[in-house]
């Protein structure tokens, strides 16, 4: 189904749930389609923990070290 911008303006819900229930809704402006309106499909939720044991953090991770701040800062004179 192609509407153009008025017409969806005026039918946006109707038009919502023709895509929500998986019809082909696109939309135009003088009638050269620009969009289509597709459901949005929802992502599973996030695994912590999925890189355990692959990742080996230093113990000395969180020192600074002398020669990087001299890279960022600058030497002190």
């Amino acid at each position: 189904m192609i509407v153009n911008v008025s017409e969806a303006k005026a039918k946006l819900s109707k038009l919502i749930d023709m895509a929500y229930q998986g019809e082909e809704v696109i939309i135009a402006k003088n009638n050269l389609p620009l969009v289509k309106l597709v459901a949005h499909k929802i992502k599973s939720k996030r695994k912590l923990g999925q890189m355990k044991g692959q990742i080996i953090i230093p113990d000395d991770f969180l020192e600074e070290d002398e020669e990087l701040n001299d890279m960022f800062y600058g030497e002190e004179e």
